[in-house]
């Protein structure tokens, strides 16, 4: 499936792109928003698109090769470490910060690291195509942690309501061998969950245990507090979220620099998509997209 950027028309809008604009992509994923930064026309941009994902990046360097007057520096790093990425590049303001918090239809239909319930694949599940030694997947998360851990990660992350039993069937499960892959970790919780519903019954613990892996909600408020660190004045934050702990977040984030007087909210309330677009592209369905503005 091709991926299509999300509240595409609505973001470039909301961003105010001016000349001589630094822009940060901090989930660059195929470059969707990057480029409909470039088809501004905006003279002297430089955007900086960083991605876990190295090959992201390089489908990404493709897809934007033909815009020769935008400078561009491609960093493949986790967005939590962008005050460090910056550093390096030897930039110390950025002018618009865009961050798309999903999954890319890449990811989900094409990788084989176990975003999704589909087919069979191994239990990875990190925005790091390459993990490191050390680095948590999930199956790590499966096969290791503790029931109650899991069970509260279901919960809490994909507010699953049969968190406890899925759960407790887990770890049933793996103590007879290891949960290997996507298909073997479905058929445990369709064993314990009812069928039929509007969602595939395994698509709340797959979120869940995703978000654990990447520990998302723990860096989401890292990221936005260095990004509002290095905002030069009358700068803007993009966020499209798609999970309601990261709107959250995002909402108390930007709610409480306006009541200090230190910006203002562009987006009183999240624009959400339209009714088109949702039609159009069904995982659109729970975006959420809010903006900030440095005084």
């Amino acid at each position: 499936m091709k991926h299509i950027p999300v509240l595409l028309k609505e973001t470039i809008e909301g961003m105010n792109i001016s000349d001589g604009d630094v822009i940060l992509d901090g989930t660059l994923g195929a470059g969707g928003h990057s480029e409909a930064i470039c088809e501004q026309g905006k003279k002297d941009i430089t955007l900086i698109g960083i991605d876990a994902d190295g090959a992201a990046i390089e489908r990404s360097k493709k897809r934007l090769e033909k815009y020769t007057d935008v400078k561009f520096h491609f960093i493949k790093n986790n967005s939590v470490n962008l005050d460090t990425v910056l550093e390096d590049l030897g930039i110390s303001k950025v002018d618009k910060y865009i961050f798309d918090l999903g999954l890319s239809s890449y990811q989900l239909d094409e990788d084989e690291r176990g975003f999704t319930f589909h087919g069979n694949q191994p239990l990875t599940m990190t925005f790091n195509d390459d993990p490191g030694e050390g680095e948590v997947t999930a199956y790590d998360v499966v096969n290791h942690f503790e029931e109650e851990s899991l069970s509260d990660i279901i919960f809490g992350f994909g507010g699953e309501r049969y968190a406890r039993k899925i759960a407790k069937a887990i770890v049933k499960e793996r103590m007879v061998n290891p949960i290997k892959t996507t298909e073997e970790l479905v058929t445990v919780i369709k064993r314990v969950t009812p069928m039929g519903g509007k969602i595939h019954p395994a698509t709340k613990t797959f979120q869940a245990i995703r978000i654990a892996v990447n520990r998302e909600i723990e860096n989401l408020p890292i990221i936005l507090e260095k990004s509002y660190q290095r905002l030069s004045t009358n700068g803007r934050i993009s966020v499209i979220t798609f999970h309601s702990l990261e709107d959250r977040i995002v909402k108390t984030f930007f709610r409480d620099k306006e009541d200090e007087g230190k910006g203002k909210r562009i987006t009183k309330k999240p624009i959400p998509p339209t009714d088109e677009e949702v039609k159009n592209n069904p995982r659109s369905r729970s975006a959420k997209l809010r903006i900030f503005e440095l005084n």
